[in-house]
């Protein structure tokens, strides 16, 4: 199969199968259907895996994936749980699809530098972190209590399993978590401003 056919594929499954998760894996392990901070992954092992791929169709393709999760979710919601297929295209969905656009050039982008520079490892890894953080803050919320904490520990997990799988060596690893500190600041600052802090 050619990019743009595992594009819009591996984009059906990932929102189809988010939605499964969310909907029939226990807490916290369900929890991590609602990340962003996942699907931000997801774009970066797109292409940091699909190596064959030039560099900018691969990192189209990451776009692509994302643009076509998020209706395939709420598909996803309305053969399961009833929900109004209208949802599929409504500005929610459409928003949704913006931020998938945005995601799939920067953590795409992030995919095809790894490929020759793995500093760039610390871009999902860093993701992570900030939502990990932001989840923190909620803790003691009466609306949320000391849920947020295990979600965040499960991101924090995966974090680390990243750096320990796609970085080489113990110093390529170092120089990665040092990298995560200012990228993860910085996310933060970016999440708070798209509305997601």
């Amino acid at each position: 199969m050619t990019l743009f056919v595992y594009a819009p594929v591996a984009g059906f499954l990932l929102g189809f199968l988010d939605f499964v998760w969310i909907k029939f894996v226990p807490f916290p392990l369900g929890d991590l259907g609602n990340s962003p901070a996942v699907w931000a992954v997801a774009a970066f092992l797109f292409v940091l895996l699909g190596r064959r791929w030039r560099a900018v169709p691969a990192v189209a393709g990451a776009c692509v994936m994302l643009v076509v999760a998020s209706p395939s979710y709420y598909l996803a919601a309305a053969l399961i749980q009833h929900d109004d297929y209208a949802v599929m295209g409504n500005s929610t969905t459409i928003m949704w699809m913006g931020f998938g656009v945005v995601a799939g050039l920067v953590f795409g982008g992030a995919g095809a530098l790894a490929r020759t520079r793995n500093v760039a490892l610390a871009v999902p890894v860093a993701v992570l972190v900030t939502e990990a953080i932001r989840l923190t803050l909620r803790i003691g919320d009466p609306d949320y209590g000391i849920e947020p904490l295990w979600t965040a520990l499960l991101e924090v997990g995966i974090a680390v399993g990243l750096v320990v799988w796609l970085a080489r060596s113990w110093r390529e690893r170092a120089r990665v978590v040092l990298a995560t500190v200012p990228l993860a600041a910085a996310g933060f600052v970016l999440f708070s401003a798209a509305g997601f802090a």
